[in-house]
């Protein structure tokens, strides 16, 4: 299986590859930049390649780069838009020094515009900055449903999808807390969930999942992490998704609460559970 957590960039991608090794962990995701801001490191192409070496001789799954948060394409106001495009824009031309790994964003917030507007800006966003040349797949968040978000039904995922003229270059990354909280039952009806999935998305267009326990109830709309077990998921509710015969070949990463020391114990626990 691949499994492997959020690492921070701080030290460089080789250190993020002995990280994620010194852990059992096989794939990992990280932030593409200060996830609060817009600042971005030069890459540095040495130790890229020192990365690409590292997760070739110990058979790494996908590599998962994540958006920073700030990003809003579906915003009212036109400056945070174009920022949106243009941050998203420069991430994907950096993701091609990682050729044919993941990226992740959040589909963003309508703020009172009503979600077909959101979408339409999410649509051309994705339009503007995705590229034929690309070799990274761009992938739509589940999302809880808080506030104003999208993303919280498949319905409306599958909406964007339909919009993106390069369509085979986009899929989704579910989050097990954001659908949990945001209504779908994960924990009684797994199967009904995929299910569901299948027949509005497709379970081909599932890359990845974002393993996490949720500190709130089903339906909550709160998005709030919790740690494995610990939660209302709980650990058989997490180790049905990992062992699913539709989920187990997708990379796990995961978002809970914790620094390296604490991934690895999840990551040790869940293993051992699954042999």
């Amino acid at each position: 299986m691949y499994i492997g957590c959020h690492l921070s960039t701080s030290n460089g991608f080789e250190s993020m590859g002995k990280d994620a090794l010194s852990i059992g962990a096989n794939v990992f995701q990280f932030f593409t930049r200060n996830p609060r801001g817009s600042k971005a490191k030069d890459i540095d192409i040495t130790d890229v390649e020192k990365l690409i070496k590292i997760g070739e001789e110990n058979g790494f799954g996908k590599l998962l780069a994540h958006a920073p948060y700030t990003l809003n394409p579906a915003s009212d106001k036109i400056r945070t838009r174009e920022f949106a495009k243009l941050v998203m824009e420069d991430d994907l031309n950096r993701m091609e020094y990682l050729p044919n790994n993941l990226y992740n964003f959040h589909p963003g917030s309508h703020v009172g515009q009503g979600v077909e507007t959101g979408i339409d800006y999410i649509i051309d966003l994705l339009n503007h900055v995705i590229k034929p040349h690309h070799t990274t797949t761009i992938l739509l968040e589940t999302m809880a449903g808080k506030g104003t978000e999208i993303g919280r039904s498949f319905e409306e995922l599958r909406w964007i999808l339909d919009g993106v003229r390069l369509s085979n270059k986009m899929g989704v990354c579910l989050d097990t807390c954001h659908i949990y909280d945001g209504g779908y039952d994960i924990v009684n009806d797994l199967d009904g969930v995929l299910g569901e999935f299948d027949r509005i998305i497709g379970l081909d267009r599932l890359y990845a999942i974002h393993l996490n326990d949720s500190k709130n109830p089903l339906g909550s709309k709160k998005d709030r992490h919790e740690k494995i077990g610990d939660g209302n998921i709980g650990l058989e509710g997490i180790l049905n998704v990992v062992r699913h015969p539709k989920l187990r070949h997708l990379p796990f990463y995961l978002e809970t609460p914790n620094e390296l020391e604490g991934y690895g114990k999840e990551i040790e626990m869940i293993k051992s559970k699954l042999a």
